[in-house]
């Protein structure tokens, strides 16, 4: 890598020579890779007036352009960018900020009251916002100032962002991700996924989550590769781009979805090579489906927010072939085994435990020195919480299957869903005794997220009522599909609620 490790420069390189051509087209526009250099510089200019290297922003806005500018503006600035679903509350948003105790926090004007208030509490000293249609107060900021930025110098360790993610007990934890994490995995997969400077890139994913945000986006920018920028999934406007696409990514949601509409057809996506899924467990189902209905097989992979992209299935047919049920082998460079609960390695086909290794994975959990710890083995390798297999039943030996994830945690249309979080709020409600939240397989999300609830003796419980609360405390896609009420949840002989009779039962 280059003296300076800053990020945006990795990224940088790879733009086309002809910075006039269009980087970003949006179904109003199109940006060309000057609109993006500069109009992050400026941005740049902005937050480096506002904070210092190594100062974190936080980021609730809606997917646009210049949403995109501004995670470039924080990379090139050296700050610590920080990403926040859209559909968090303010309890939420009030966790993350406090943890976190951002310099600058940028929101969509429609939030801003209870945004600033917030902020106000963590010791945040500046709040800017942006809309979707770029207007707000950062873009007017911006408007004042030079087109040009020096990229901040900054090592492969410095950090470059802060994910949010879940575990089985306590809050939700900031993963650390380096600039040479998020620098490592972008350049892997631009070799392993044969990214081209000719390619289109369907992009329909948000920007708060790693797939949108590294996984697409990095491989586009550091291939010099077209994007067509959609603000989510919106099936009329995906079948219009697509013949003009080389790449498409989404989560098994987005594929369910096409393939329920007749005008997905072979010959609409003639032109596109790779469609890559993740983020959920996609069914088999639908990939069988996909593969009868448009020819090519949809590139099933696997990672996470501490670790990016972990494993793929082949892109190049000489690597293997991409196999239904799994996620193929470990990138290059990047190391994955299948344990006992004493981290010695299982055999082939037997369930264990995932471990990861590599340039990829994360520094560890922000102000959690201990946690972080119980999080790696004596020798290294990361703890993902995920149970899988290598090998097994006809498949190759370092094919990776995940089958499960001991830590419980859901991943429901692409989000991580963290039950205890759920669970409080259901047990606080009035006339419960206990609940038990879990994840079901479905169709069109991977996994939607059930409740099982005790009532407390003689009291009866109102679940509209309930749900109508659930939807007030927390964003929409942890709100549970179902509500149970049943008598007893089961347990085991330590007094454990058995959460997989649960799933088998309510599946």
């Amino acid at each position: 890598m280059q003296s300076n490790e800053n990020l945006y420069v990795v990224l940088a390189s790879g733009f086309p020579e002809d910075r006039g051509a269009v980087a970003l087209q949006t179904p109003e526009r199109g940006y060309s890779w000057d609109d993006i250099d500069r109009g992050s510089a400026r941005i740049a200019n902005v937050l480096r007036m506002l904070a210092c290297p190594g100062a974190r922003v936080a980021v609730q806005v809606h997917k646009s352009p210049e949403a995109l500018m501004l995670y470039l503006a924080a990379l090139r600035a050296g700050l610590v960018y920080l990403p926040l679903n859209t559909a968090y509350h303010e309890s939420e948003v009030a966790y993350f900020l406090g943890d976190a105790e951002p310099a600058v926090v940028v929101c969509d004007s429609g939030n801003l009251e209870w945004v600033e208030r917030v902020a106000r509490q963590a010791g945040t000293a500046h709040v800017l916002t942006l809309d979707a249609d770029a207007g707000g107060t950062l873009m007017a900021a911006a408007a004042g100032q030079g087109d040009a930025f020096v990229a901040v110098a900054r090592q492969a360790g410095d950090l470059a962002a802060i994910l949010y993610t879940s575990g089985t007990t306590g809050r939700s934890k900031g993963a650390m991700l380096t600039h040479g994490n998020l620098a490592s995995n972008a350049l892997t997969l631009k070799e392993y996924w044969g990214w081209r400077p000719d390619d289109v890139l369907l992009h329909m994913l948000p920007i708060f989550h790693i797939h949108g945000l590294f996984v697409a986006t990095h491989g586009a920018l550091l291939s010099g590769a077209r994007m067509v920028w959609l603000p989510g999934l919106n099936i009329d406007q995906a079948l219009r781009y697509l013949p003009e696409c080389t790449l498409m990514m989404g989560v098994p949601t987005y594929y369910v979805r096409l393939l329920g509409d007749a005008r997905f057809t072979r010959e609409l996506c003639a032109g596109v090579r790779l469609f890559v899924s993740g983020s959920a467990p996609l069914l088999e189902d639908t990939f069988r489906e996909f593969e009868a209905r448009i020819g090519p097989r949809i590139l099933e992979r696997y990672g996470m927010s501490e670790a990016g992209m972990i494993t793929s299935n082949p892109c190049d047919p000489a690597l293997g072939e991409r196999i239904a049920g799994t996620v193929g082998p470990a990138l290059p460079g990047i190391a994955v085994r299948v344990v006992d609960d004493a981290d010695r390695s299982v055999a082939a086909g037997v369930t264990g435990h995932v471990q990861v290794r590599g340039p990829n994975v994360f520094a560890g959990y922000w102000r959690m020195p201990e946690k972080t710890q119980q999080e790696f083995t004596g020798d290294g390798w990361f703890r993902t919480g995920d149970l899988g297999t290598l090998g097994g039943a006809g498949i190759p030996d370092h094919y990776l299957s995940i089958v499960g994830r001991s830590k419980d945690l859901i991943i429901s249309g692409g989000y991580n869903v963290y039950p205890k979080e759920i669970e409080i709020i259901l047990d606080d409600m009035s006339g419960v005794q206990e609940s038990a939240v879990i994840g079901v397989p479905h169709k069109d999300f991977g996994e939607a997220v059930v409740a099982v609830v005790v009532p407390r003796q003689g009291a009866s419980i109102d679940v509209p009522a309930m749900l109508a609360g659930l939807k007030a405390e927390l964003a929409n896609f942890k709100v549970p599909k179902q509500i149970h009420v049943v008598d007893s949840l089961p347990r085991n002989t330590m007094g454990k609620v058995q959460k997989n009779v649960l799933r088998q039962r309510y599946g």
